[in-house]
């Protein structure tokens, strides 16, 4: 089955998940968006003002338990209730990462109001500096993810808004100083589809992205992380739980040996419409789910209704 794995105790929101493994232990933490599923507001007020939220698991992500929501994350020059969206956390060179999507305020439209990633680093996943807003091509940029690439380069790949929803890239050698290296893959703009919710990973030889299309996770393959050619979609069919009757959105990618854990979330009581048509509690709440992912002759493969999984915690 394909049953939740998650579902956030507090606002019944969570959305944008990103699982990694606490240094030394064998805790796996979550990272997610709380959005506000109850809350009372006018157009798309219920997707803004979002903390981000954390579970953890001691069971190889058997079972998940709510430890609050992240403190500190906020613009010192920002008063009152700010938005939070989509962050991406690491482990490289000896302290966590995180590069969140923020917006200032809570807007009740999309459009109209800059988006930006902002780097902050933590000693243990729990305090967090602010370090910089990154320099990207576009003041409308969210959902960023990071990888180390075979060229010795780290990558950042976001959804760029004010290109049509493409993919855009920068490249650094320390995670601190960025630099644009264009556009990954096309958005509406330039022949493609827009998306949002890139996520970058190594499995069978190869370097994979997905991305969400709102219909499911597109698919990219490519030899070096910089040309990417498209496979198709997965998660674009139900699963057989109740809870996971949906499209899959905005996902992770934990990798094992030899396979790898996607995490994603659904709204269990909606059709595929984005989040503008959801104008109820009900239609507007969502949960966190696994599949499952292997490669088979060059092709990624994604079993959706897997039950649970178990992930095995990194060793140095």
């Amino acid at each position: 089955m394909s049953r939740p794995i998650f579902a956030d105790p507090i606002f019944d929101g969570a959305a944008d998940p990103v699982v990694i493994n606490r240094r030394g232990t064998d805790e796996w933490w979550m990272f997610y968006t709380v959005r506000r599923a109850a809350h009372v507001g006018s157009g798309v007020e219920w997707v803004h003002g979002s903390p981000i939220g954390i579970a953890g698991s001691s069971d190889g992500g058997a079972t998940w338990v709510y430890r609050g929501t992240v403190a500190g994350l906020d613009d010192p020059s920002d008063p009152g209730l700010n938005t939070h969206w989509a962050p991406e956390v690491i482990w490289a060179r000896g302290e966590y990462h995180m590069y969140l999507s923020y917006i200032t305020g809570t807007p009740d439209r999309w459009p109209g109001f800059p988006r930006r990633i902002v780097h902050f680093t933590s000693p243990d996943l729990v305090d967090w500096t602010r370090r910089s807003v990154l320099p990207l091509a576009s003041e409308f940029v969210i959902d960023a993810a990071v990888a180390l690439c075979a060229d010795g380069l780290y990558r950042l790949w976001y959804k760029d808004e004010g290109n049509g929803s493409c993919t855009g890239v920068a490249i650094s050698t320390d995670l601190y100083t960025w630099t644009d290296e264009g556009i990954a893959i096309p958005g509406s703009r330039h022949g493609g589809r827009g998306h949002e919710g890139p996520n970058v990973f190594e499995l069978g030889g190869q370097s994979w992205m997905i991305v969400d299309e709102w219909r499911g996770q597109a698919v990219f393959r490519s030899d070096d992380a910089r040309t990417w050619e498209r496979q198709g979609l997965i998660l674009d069919v139900p699963g057989d739980d109740p809870e996971d009757r949906q499209v899959a959105r905005h996902a992770d990618v934990v990798v094992q040996d030899g396979w790898a854990a996607l995490v994603y979330f659904t709204h269990p009581n909606t059709g595929t419409d984005h989040t503008h048509e959801m104008d109820t509690p009900s239609a507007r709440r969502s949960t966190i789910h696994w599949a499952r992912l292997t490669v088979e002759d060059g092709v990624l493969r994604c079993e959706r209704n897997v039950g649970a999984l178990h992930l095995q915690a990194l060793r140095d």
